[in-house]
């Protein structure tokens, strides 16, 4: 008779929700928080831990679906449903990965422009993103195992980014009982409600941050993807309190650091602007200090650089998975998909940098694609998870349905304010 196995702790095996975690908090994520801080101070980490369990909810959902099926979603929604459906699942979320991919290479050419002589910014810009695409593309064809190469990588990543964040956070010595306070629902007196409208032909939305807000930290795709990951990860119906515990762990990081983020905007530049990277660092620095600037752009280096890649990754296997074809990372066909994705976002990027097209009305095609796929993988994560053909005695429980539930509902509010903000662009698009 073979001894038993022993198998690690629940927390030295945590590492698909981190993936989940790195795809989501990205630098808009922390221009987003940052200034949502130096706009409302604390008052509004209640709605950042309302979207932190809205998040954590839909996640763990998914892990549990993933870990009780032994199959990735697509693969379970060939079986219960039909290989279309699988198949438009797969496209929409490869689609609205490739179309977001473009904001991670101009991420990148920010950086590189930054250090670019006068004259030969442009140039410094389109070269650095192809540069960091190539090497990217190179890797998905020499590497082997691909993910468990990720996860290491991702657990430095994530160390570095909480470690330097935190260190400015302390260094901002915030209050602490505002904090407290911060945690308790309310509205803050400077926060205008209303809908998306044209003023003087530009629109404004009073509610952009907010939208924003629910938008970064709230990802139904990063969330129906943890399917796949926990698949990758090799876990079975035997390890379903792993797939739990690295879902709320991973996206209590994520919360954790988005708070810390917010806080430290609240602390140190409250009142000033803080939308865009640029303006950030550089609003920090004379305020923070040297020392503190630096760890900041430290942080920021794995901000920037976890998601480009795991963008692409999550889009080219969704893709490949959706139409029936090996899918795992290091398959051939996710491989291939993975830069096409790579290469969709880099044209993007440079097309729009070359024609100095502006940036937002090239995401206008990445958002039409979240308005559809946001409910629709929500949709279908709440109904998968209470098929007690798939699920038994796992299924969704009250509270598991009541706050899915909710989040279904944010998600389909936030789908039509996004048909409302696209009919609005695209009405001064033809006006213009």
């Amino acid at each position: 008779m073979n001894p038993p196995t022993s198998r690690p702790p629940w927390w030295k095996s945590i590492g698909p929700a981190l993936i989940t975690a790195c795809v989501v908090f990205g630098p808009g994520s922390l221009v987003i928080n940052a200034n949502i801080g130096a706009t409302y101070g604390y008052e509004l980490l209640w709605l950042l831990l309302l979207a932190g369990v809205l998040m954590g909810t839909y996640t763990t959902m998914s892990a549990r679906i993933g870990v009780t099926t032994g199959a990735s979603h697509f693969g379970t929604l060939r079986k219960e449903t039909s290989r279309p459906f699988a198949m438009v699942l797969g496209l929409v979320l490869c689609l609205t990965c490739g179309s977001f991919q473009f904001s991670n290479n101009l991420a990148v050419a920010l950086v590189a422009g930054a250090f670019a002589p006068d004259g030969y910014v442009l140039t410094a810009q389109i070269g650095g993103m192809a540069l960091l695409n190539l090497i990217l593309a190179i890797i998905m064809f020499r590497g082997g195992q691909v993910y468990l190469a990720l996860e290491r990588v991702v657990k430095v990543m994530v160390g570095i980014v909480l470690c330097s964040f935190t260190i400015n956070l302390i260094l901002s010595r915030p209050n602490l009982l505002d904090i407290l306070k911060g945690g308790v629902p309310h509205i803050p007196e400077n926060l205008s409600l209303g809908i998306p409208g044209i003023v003087d032909g530009i629109i404004s939305d009073p509610l952009v941050l907010i939208a924003s807000l629910f938008g970064t930290t709230f990802s139904v795709a990063g969330a129906f993807f943890q399917g796949n990951l926990v698949r990758e990860k090799g876990w079975t119906r035997e390890d379903y309190d792993r797939g739990v515990g690295d879902a709320v762990a991973g996206i209590g990081v994520l919360t954790l650091i988005s708070a810390i983020i917010m806080i430290t905007g609240g602390t140190v530049i409250l009142g000033k602007p803080a939308d865009s990277l640029a303006s950030l660092a550089g609003t920090l620095q004379p305020l923070l200090g040297t020392m503190a600037f630096t760890i900041f752009c430290i942080g920021l280096f794995p901000v920037a650089l976890n998601p480009f890649l795991i963008n692409a990754m999550i889009g080219g296997t969704a893709l490949a998975d959706g139409l029936g074809l090996p899918g795992k990372f290091s398959d051939f066909w996710p491989r291939v998909f993975t830069v096409v994705v790579l290469l969709s976002g880099f044209s993007m990027a440079s097309l729009g940098l070359w024609k100095q097209v502006p940036p937002v009305n090239l995401m206008i095609f990445g958002q039409a694609m979240t308005v559809i796929g946001n409910p629709l993988m929500a949709g279908t994560l709440l109904w998968l998870a209470n098929r007690e053909s798939l699920m038994g005695a796992r299924r969704n429980r009250i509270a598991a349905n009541v706050l899915g539930g909710a989040g279904l509902l944010v998600v389909l509010l936030l789908a039509v304010r996004m048909l409302w903000f696209l009919y609005l662009r695209i009405s001064l698009l033809m006006a213009g």
